[in-house]
């Protein structure tokens, strides 16, 4: 299974003015599914250069990093900008299967500006704050993540039982 690391983007939680809430219960809903958590949620406010720090930090303990928070369109929102330079590849398809599956129920997750990627060998993925869209996340990465990291470490495809091409 997975090593996860799980980064909230908030101000008013690394603030204390709020708990967090959406990290720690998408660290369970992992943990529920057999990955492994690489710490306790990291909590940092809206800030480039803290979300940056955050997310290189994570990706030396982690197969895994997934931030909740910053993905929408409030002048404060800025994880895609932070993470984006990050990413040495690009998996759009995680943002596409997540923003697909919401807007089934919420047409607004259309404004998520999530992106997702590879970053010195760590998957990547920025998820909404709300605690339905971490739900959302954990039910849909979480049976990706071990394959995903298989492929990070140069195994092959294999799709039903099958070695592809």
């Amino acid at each position: 299974m997975a090593t996860v690391a799980v980064i909230t983007v908030s101000d008013r939680s690394a603030r204390g003015e709020r708990p967090d809430v959406s990290g720690p219960l998408l660290m369970s809903l992992l943990a529920e599914q057999g990955h492994t958590a690489a710490g306790p949620v990291t909590v940092v406010p809206d800030e480039p250069a803290a979300v940056a720090a955050a997310v290189r930090a994570a990706r030396k303990q982690a197969q895994v990093v997934l931030t909740t928070g910053g993905t929408g369109l409030s002048p404060r929102d800025i994880t895609p900008e932070a993470v984006g330079p990050l990413l040495d590849r690009t998996v759009p398809g995680l943002i596409e299967l997540l923003r697909a599956d919401a807007m089934l129920r919420l047409p607004t997750a259309a404004l998520s500006r999530g992106v997702a990627g590879v970053s010195a060998g760590a998957l990547v993925v920025t998820v909404p704050g709300s605690t339905g869209a971490v739900r959302d996340a954990a039910r849909l990465l979480g049976p990706l993540l071990d394959h995903a990291v298989e492929q990070l470490g140069g195994g092959d495809h294999v799709a039903g039982g099958e070695v592809q091409p």
